[in-house]
This record gives structure tokens, sequence and C-alpha cells, in this order.
């Protein structure tokens, strides 16, 4: 009777042991500690980065408030800025704000308003809706679609305002294509090691398109991303 106790046990403890084993099998351990922040030469990450800039830049249908201090004539509650990055104040008449730093539209508007004869203007400008910030993300997402976004979200927020990757999503395969003075660029990101931590997660720009497996995309762009040297992360893929 002891023996076939004994034997039972044996028999139980080998079977847990193999379900944790097998459990084991199927996941891997994150990433402990500092995890990637450099971005790879080879798939075009260079001008990404992994963190929001100190100073926010006006864009095109931003909408700020510009405050005058004891000058409510002067102040605007909302105020876009046009599609020509100009913005039109009283007294001053229209200026560029597009491209420019809420302290620096601040000491403009200060200088200007002290220009036409005003004592001691106290000017604070402050961005209330970030209009210009909307990433286009299709592919093997969700819902597919436009959405806003706040600046410094990254490429993993992208993804999860599409409602997170798809069964079938190819997590490897992941493309930003971005607007830049040269022309469009496009760099490759292993959205699997993203997640795990071992590449970097990039900060999105206005514009920005993701594509999260490149299949369906025209095969002239599907050609020019087989021929960048991957570290046969596309390698192997059958398009």
């Amino acid at each position: 009777m002891r023996d076939l106790q004994a034997y039972c046990r044996c028999r139980v403890a080998l079977i847990l042991a193999l379900a944790i084993a097998v459990a084991g099998c199927g996941t891997t351990a994150p990433q402990v500690g500092t995890v990637a922040a450099t971005p790879v030469e080879a798939l075009g990450q260079m001008d990404y980065e992994t963190r929001q800039s100190e100073h926010y830049i006006l864009r095109s249908a931003d909408v700020i408030s510009i405050m005058v201090f004891r000058e409510p004539d002067l102040s605007v509650d909302r105020m876009p800025v046009g599609a020509d990055g100009m913005v039109a104040l009283p007294l001053i008449g229209t200026i560029p704000a597009a491209g420019m730093t809420t302290a620096e539209l601040t000491a403009e508007v200060t200088h200007q308003l002290d220009d036409s004869g005003l004592k001691r203007p106290k000017v604070s400008i402050n961005v209330l809706e970030f209009g210009s910030h909307q990433v286009t993300v299709e592919g093997g997402v969700e819902k597919p679609g436009v959405y806003s976004f706040r600046p410094g979200a990254k490429l993993s927020s992208a993804i999860a305002l599409a409602s997170g990757p798809n069964r079938v999503a190819k997590l490897r395969e992941v493309a930003i294509f971005r607007e830049n003075a040269q022309g469009l660029s496009v760099a490759l990101f292993d959205y699997s090691a993203v997640r795990d931590g071992t590449m970097i997660d990039p900060v999105i720009e206005p514009g920005d398109r993701v594509v999260v497996g490149i299949s369906g995309l025209s095969q002239f762009w599907q050609d020019l991303l087989k021929a960048l040297p991957a570290f046969a992360i596309f390698s192997n893929v059958n398009f």
C-alpha cells in the first residue's frame, strides 16, 4: 500500500513538473534593467527619438490661448494656427506661429504689443489642443484608422489606439512612413522586440503612417523594404 502511495505521489510530481516546463516554453522572460535605447541605422531608425522634446513646436491646426494681463480686448480664448502657420491677433495683426515654441511666440507677441504702444505687456500663451497630432495606423490591427494623439506618444501607443494587433498580425513587420525635409522616409521595427524592450519604442510625429505587416503595401515598397539589411527580421518573409 505504501509503495502504491509513493508511486502515485511520484506520478503527480512528474505531471506537475512537465506542466510547468511546457508552460515555460510558451513564454519569454521580460527585459530586466535598462532596455534598448539605440536606434538601428540599418533599419532607418536614426531620425527617431525615444523621448519627447522638452520644447513643443507649434504646428498648423493646433489651438492656442493668448492672454494679455489686464487687457481682455487683446486676449483670445481660442485661436487655431492656420494652414499657413499664421495667427491673427488684435492690435498686432497676422503673425507666424507654426515652427515656434510657446515661449518664442510669447516673446514675439510681447515685443509687438510693446511696439504698438502698450506699456509693459504681460503675455501668456498656452496650447489648448494638439490638433496637428494625427497618425494613420493600418494593416494588421483591430481598428485601422486615423487617430489623434498627444505629444510624446510612441509606436506602442499608436498601435494601442487602433485596439492593438489582430490575430494574424505580423508583428515583426512594422513600418513607419514619415514626411521630412528630404521627402518621404521609412523605418522598420520588430514590434515583438519593441514589446520585449530589445528595440526602441520610437516617438511618433504628426502625419506618421504606421503599417503593421508590410505585405499589404505596393510591390514597390515591398521590394524596397526587403532590400534593406534588416538583420534577418525580414529575410524570411514571403509576400
